[in-house]
């Protein structure tokens, strides 16, 4: 696994840095305060030596993709996006406190909670979906916490066009939590497929652990994950207060056959709500803008490679990355998703949200050209 230090923070004009929030894949989190309007927001920055033009090419559609889709509520919201002086792109967008990203493996978190996150995804993802857009990297540590303590759907760096499915398609996934299909290289990334992460999520969110892991270290190795996925035998969840109906549901968004799964996220959100209304909680809503009031989507170009954006500061600053590994994709390897859990790790104490922050990276690090990710959060 390559060494990765975050760069020195960009100096940018009406924002002040405050601290780093995290270094991923291939790029850095800091925090930063906006000036006018006074607020709290993370800037996330390519590395100022970046040359590799898939790594350009997704981090532009990142910021065009979150541009299309961050009104809606559960989604991420981006505010602007530029070059600072010193070369480096960067996406300012919501600071998040807080993730699923490791609470999930601390905490037994409750059912209506699970549910209505689980809803409020469906949302997003039919939402993406309807634009024409599939995510690819669905997974908990990709739901972050809002300083309300909503849940909102992050790191859309690899998504993908629905169409766009072509030789030279960049195949990267989060194996774990990936659908049959994709763990295969049959396909980059479909509606089914989306589906399948979603229930994955869901059941990880309840089971403390990704459906496929064993919690005995040496267990959980790229291949052998793959080929449990491959077999798709789903495993009870081993909770009394799962109800059966939430269990079937749940083995249905993970069947092998990609058709009998739901047929779309929205189909998987109304079934949810099916549950929590069988439990007696509150329905969630459903938050997918009904066609006349939907927005005219502009196309995505997913092809693009170019430095894009304003430069925002005259004044030079060093950003050279502390590494010692290359910048392009073909040298990155993603910092989550490699550490599996053990008996002993599922003891800790809970992890306090407010440091959720350190785990923004892993809703914002773009997952990387054919870098699979080999382990578990």
């Amino acid at each position: 696994m390559p060494t990765r230090l975050p760069a020195a923070p960009p100096i940018l004009p009406g924002l002040a840095y405050i601290r780093p929030l995290g270094s991923g894949g291939f790029a850095d989190v800091f925090l930063y305060e906006q000036d006018m309007p006074r607020r709290s927001v993370a800037v996330k920055v390519l590395p100022s030596d970046v040359r590799d033009p898939d790594l350009l090419r997704m981090f532009n559609a990142e910021a065009d993709v979150l541009a299309q889709l961050s009104a809606h509520p559960s989604i991420v919201t981006v505010y602007q996006a530029g070059i600072s002086a010193d070369g480096r792109p960067y996406i300012v967008m919501e600071y998040c406190p807080g993730s699923l990203a490791q609470r999930y493996r601390v905490e037994r978190i409750p059912v209506p909670e699970v549910l209505a996150i689980g809803v409020k995804m469906a949302s997003a993802l039919e939402t993406a979906h309807r634009a024409g857009l599939v995510h690819r990297d669905v997974k908990p540590s990709n739901i972050l916490i809002t300083t309300f303590g909503a849940p909102v759907l992050a790191d859309f760096g690899i998504a993908s066009a629905l169409t766009r499915q072509t030789a030279d398609e960049v195949l990267a996934m989060s194996v774990p939590w990936s659908a049959p299909e994709v763990v295969a290289e049959q396909t980059a990334g479909t509606v089914p497929s989306e589906v399948w992460s979603l229930g994955a999520t869901i059941y990880s969110l309840l089971a403390g652990h990704s459906p496929f892991e064993r919690l005995e270290r040496g267990q959980n190795t790229r291949e052998q994950l793959r080929r449990r996925i491959a077999r798709a035998s789903y495993t009870q969840i081993a909770r009394a207060d799962v109800p059966p109906s939430l269990q079937t549901l749940l083995a249905r968004t993970m069947s092998r056959d990609a058709r009998d799964r739901f047929a779309s996220a929205l189909e998987l959100g109304q079934a949810l709500r099916v549950v929590q209304a069988e439990l007696g909680l509150p329905v969630t809503p459903l938050e997918v803008a009904a066609d006349e009031w939907a927005p005219g989507a502009r196309s995505v170009d997913f092809s693009d490679s170019s430095v894009r954006g304003p430069v925002r500061s005259s004044v030079e600053h060093s950003g050279r990355r502390k590494s010692r590994s290359s910048s392009g994709v073909a040298g990155l390897a993603r910092d989550e998703d490699t550490e599996i859990s053990s008996p002993e790790r599922r003891t800790r104490t809970a992890v306090p949200w407010v440091l959720g922050a350190a785990a923004l990276i892993a809703g914002a690090a773009v997952t990387v050209t054919a870098l699979f990710a080999t382990g578990i959060l």
